[in-house]
């Protein structure tokens, strides 16, 4: 009998610590996921008891993103308002959080700006105008715009726009003066120049949108963007270079349809562009980042699950959600991407693999 009571005693032991294990292993997986995600949130001031603290600190988040305004209110500012509310808003996130964090904005210039001269910030020009000055002046605007960003304490500038201004009819890059010009040796030569920037205050650069958009007709934000007829392989040019000169250690993915390159699946849903050609064929080896995923163009037309899990098997590293155009609850997000890792629709390797470029990317920082 006494024999019987042990065994019962030790297998209950056992369970309970196959139990606490698995629990364990659990928390670390949703922690790895947490990594993978950088993430938007309200307020111009956090504390301990802020929904974004609790997050980033339950799950270990790789990264937040910092907008001026509401994108459907501008009259609301959302995250900046002033160089020293910044400069207090960076320092208490960099304290919450207990691994390295990317604090990162869109700070192109021009009309792209999330740190503007009305809020007491230096202006910037945009690629456009910045593309009629000589190397000089250039390296002298693009310093200046590191050394802000670096007294904001921001290390990651969604920035340089290396697409190419191929047709005067588009809006979202052309239109709005993000490009440097049609040659791509051009636009490497200014893209190159902004990235060694950034790189000398540490701040990590990120090129987009690949495989380009400068083609394009329509705008991602608003809904699906075929480039299939207007796409050529030149717009892939500036990012051969700028990976043969060892410039690169993030590039953002376009939501842009490309039949030429994948048949289903816009660009950052597809395992054709992100793995065959980005890191096979051109062998980038750094941190493939997706624009923000609450875009129409991929929200209109694919379920949560299936951008999750289509984008990190594509190869995406980090997955945007801005909390600008739709509201993404953070917790509900790792849950279920936590789920289809657990279920094998995502592997465990490649999370395991996005982890160590996301480890080295921070090194950085």
């Amino acid at each position: 009998m006494k024999k019987i009571v042990l065994f019962l005693a030790f297998l209950l032991f056992w369970q309970n610590l196959n139990a606490s294990d698995n629990a364990l292993n659990d928390d670390e997986l949703k922690k790895m996921i947490g990594r993978m995600l950088i993430v938007g949130f309200d307020g111009e001031s956090v504390d301990e008891r802020s929904k974004i603290v609790k997050q980033i600190q339950k799950y270990n988040l790789g990264g937040v993103i910092l907008f001026d305004r509401h994108f459907h209110d501008r009259t609301k500012t959302k995250n900046i308002s002033s160089p020293q509310q910044l400069k207090t808003l960076t320092a208490s996130l960099k304290s919450f959080a207990k691994k390295p964090l990317l604090i990162s904005v869109d700070q192109e210039g021009g009309r792209v700006a999330r740190l503007k001269p009305a809020y007491g910030f230096d202006a910037t020009p945009s690629a456009k105008v910045v593309s009629e000055m000589d190397e000089y002046m250039t390296k002298h605007v693009y310093d200046s715009l590191a050394k802000t960003l670096k007294n904001s304490s921001i290390n990651c500038d969604f920035a340089p726009v290396v697409d190419l201004a191929l047709n005067p009819k588009n809006s979202v890059i052309v239109g709005l003066n993000r490009s440097y010009g049609s040659s791509p040796k051009e636009v490497v030569k200014y893209s190159k120049i902004f990235i060694d920037s950034l790189k000398n205050e540490n701040i990590i650069s990120v090129a987009k949108h690949f495989p380009g958009h400068g083609s394009s007709l329509g705008d991602s934000h608003e809904g699906f963007v075929d480039v299939s007829k207007t796409w050529s392989e030149v717009e892939l040019e500036p990012y051969k270079e700028l990976i043969k000169l060892d410039s690169l250690s993030m590039i953002m993915s376009a939501h842009v349809f490309n039949s030429k390159l994948d048949e289903k699946y816009p660009a950052t849903l597809s395992y054709n562009v992100n793995t065959k050609l980005l890191r096979e064929k051109l062998h980038f080896s750094g941190v493939v980042v997706s624009d923000d995923l609450q875009m129409g163009a991929i929200l209109k037309h694919y379920t949560l699950k299936e951008i999750v899990t289509l984008s990190i098997n594509a190869g995406v590293d980090m997955l945007l959600f801005g909390n600008q155009l739709a509201t993404q609850d953070i917790d509900e997000l790792i849950e279920l991407i936590f789920i289809q890792v657990k279920s094998g629709e995502i592997s465990y390797e490649r999370i395991l693999e996005s982890n160590k470029r996301v480890e080295l990317l921070h090194k950085n920082i």
